[in-house]
């Protein structure tokens, strides 16, 4: 069904007269609007995200609201800049209310300027108007962005009524299994793409997921500068969304990339001869991308601190303890993910194993900060506890200078102090609690294997499952960091990137290239210790790491039972069915591991 791509000398790419033709022209019938469209990645893209996000309307609402937002913030940081007297608002200097004898307070509108003098602040800043000038043209650009977008979704909502049958206030109703079953159930009715062969699962996942199996498999392969060792901090992970962006404008879509369009890799890419020459240009372009992102940083920064500020603050004063929750990092993310694995699909099973992973990660503790943080929260608390009485007796003592200051500040610091108690009632069973998190995210390094309870088992988690303050810090430092990476880091990986997407890339009639991984074949990228004995011819350099190859191949059966795997892979799964049938059977009942004891009750309780 496909073949290697190897040294390629042919001056168009392998698929493109195929893909000339992939939408036919229909003269009846209910798809005669959608013809010759040559972008089918991007049209089954938007089909997966017209089906998730329930709607035109909603995606209509949310790039409405998007662009609102951002004029919010441009517009009320400007207010807060030029157009607020804050000699007046803090009572630094008295306000003048002769014409008003019975006016004894200040109001939020006696510390507004008049519009004169906001307009004459603002034409006196000439760095205040260059990044108003620069906001301005950012928000055009979304706007543009924006309005493309949702000419693109108003046609994907015509096909969903006109060519699925779908209408929109039924849409809800319908998962993303129904209506990739539809869109198939179309394709056997009336050939619509793919000309000479069936339109299966795999293909429509390949496509949606093109440049995302590329990006899992190369951090499934250690490829990607994302890892480092930092003196006193030891082995970190930085992973950012700026960064992700950067990365994939690098390799996937920028002028510079490695894909000549969506659907198909550079002919260069294909010849062996060619790969340090490509390797040069690609680690030049690193080097520029990195100049411009440390260009814009200032601005960059400057932006991300105020949407971090307008995001959190409230919710920080609120509920303090909320940057002590974890959520999985982007790394993680990508780590855990299968090969065509949509995005909903991650965040369902990550969801499921959020709670396992939290019970895992707070069962540790450090003895000597338990000691510290329970005297630390008594001293903050016995002084929060006084003025909160005070302030209850008489409501005068909140006018005293920084006395909010102080409760906000005690109340943070008696929160933190809490979470570095340990629950008396909890039970030591961190192997038990990681098999708990492994039954959901399928993926843990072999060597926390027994190693469960061990530090450095938990620093190592704690890369994938991070506390959210971390993950906002890392947010706030990629402007500075992406540059770093860009230019220093990543043009010593560039040979062997271009490498990987030599060897590591297969050609699919009426598809394109893809990454061979996706493939989901376990007889070129299988791995023997994960139940492919005499499936698999891979040598140890071009087998999925973590068995990602066989876990993939399980997870896309299971969530595509209609679809007919190859037959290398159907004769693994009927191994593997085999060997699950014998486990079970020669398994002890459950009431039995109930009988043992309350301890395995304990353990094996949901709740537990």
């Amino acid at each position: 069904e496909y073949r290697r791509l190897e040294d390629c000398e042919e001056g168009s790419p392998p698929g493109e007269e195929e893909e000339e033709q992939l939408l036919l022209h229909v003269t009846e019938g209910p798809t005669d609007s959608w013809h010759h469209i040559k972008d089918l990645d991007s049209f089954f893209t938007k089909i997966s995200w017209h089906s998730l996000w329930n709607g035109f309307a909603c995606v209509l609402l949310s790039d409405v609201l998007e662009l609102v937002q951002f004029l919010f913030v441009v517009t009320f940081s400007t207010f807060l800049l030029c157009c607020v007297d804050y000699d007046v608002l803090f009572a630094t200097r008295p306000l003048n209310h002769s014409h008003v004898p019975e006016r004894s307070k200040v109001t939020l509108p006696d510390a507004v300027l008049p519009a004169p003098e906001c307009a004459r602040r603002l034409r006196g800043s000439g760095w205040l108007l260059f990044l108003l000038v620069l906001a301005g043209a950012v928000w055009l650009c979304r706007l543009v962005t924006a309005l493309r977008r949702l000419v693109g979704y108003w046609e994907i909502r015509s096909f969903y009524i006109r060519a699925l049958g779908i209408p929109a206030e039924e849409l809800c109703n319908h998962s993303w299994q129904s209506v990739q079953a539809r869109l198939l159930a179309l394709q056997r009715r009336q050939p619509l793409c793919v000309p000479r062969r069936e339109l299966t699962e795999l293909d429509i996942h390949h496509r949606i997921l093109r440049f995302r199996n590329y990006t899992v498999a190369m951090v499934n392969k250690s490829l990607l500068p994302v890892r480092f060792r930092l003196p006193l901090l030891g082995p970190v992970v930085f992973l950012t969304r700026g960064l992700q962006f950067n990365l994939e404008l690098l390799l996937f879509r920028g002028p510079a990339a490695l894909f000549q369009n969506t659907w198909s890799l550079r002919p260069q890419v294909k010849r062996a001869g060619a790969r340090r020459a490509l390797a040069r240009g690609l680690a030049r372009a690193a080097v520029l991308l990195g100049v411009a992102n440390l260009a814009l940083c200032p601005c960059v920064l400057g932006w991300r601190l105020l949407l971090a500020f307008f995001s959190y603050a409230e919710g920080l004063k609120r509920a303090p303890g909320s940057l002590g929750a974890r959520r999985w990092s982007l790394y993680a993310r990508h780590y855990l993910r299968h090969f065509n694995e949509l995005g909903h699909e991650l965040q369902a099973r990550l969801g499921r194993g959020h709670a396992p992973a939290t019970k895992y990660m707070d069962s540790f503790s450090s003895p000597l900060l338990a000691v510290l943080a329970r005297h630390v929260g008594f001293f903050a608390g016995s002084v929060l506890a006084v003025l909160i009485v005070l302030t209850v007796y008489d409501e005068d003592v909140l006018t005293v200078q920084h006395i909010l200051t102080a409760i906000t500040l005690l109340g943070l610091v008696v929160t933190v102090a809490r979470s570095f108690i340990p629950d008396e009632h909890a039970v030591w069973c961190p192997e038990q609690l990681l098999q708990r998190v492994l039954a959901h995210v399928h993926y843990l390094p072999e060597h926390w294997q027994g190693r469960a309870g061990r530090a450095e088992t938990r620093a190592e988690m704690a890369q994938l499952f991070q506390y959210k303050a971390v993950f906002i810090l890392e947010e706030l430092l990629s402007p500075l960091v992406t540059p770093l990476i860009l230019i220093f880091a990543f043009p010593p990986r560039a040979l062997d990137i271009v490498d990987f997407f030599r060897n590591f890339t297969v050609e699919v009639a009426g598809v394109g290239d893809i990454c061979s991984f996706a493939q989901l074949d376990v007889r070129h990228h299988g791995n023997p210790q994960w139940l492919s004995e005499g499936h698999t011819e891979a040598p140890p350099e071009r087998q999925a790491e973590h068995g990602k190859t066989e876990l993939s191949l399980m997870r896309f059966a299971l969530s595509n039972p209609q679809w007919r795997p190859p037959p290398p892979a159907r004769r693994f799964l009927g191994h593997l069915q085999a060997q699950v049938t014998r486990d079970a059977a020669t398994a002890p009942p459950p009431r039995h591991l109930l009988a043992e004891g309350p301890l395995a009750a304990s353990l094996l309780s949901e709740d537990s």
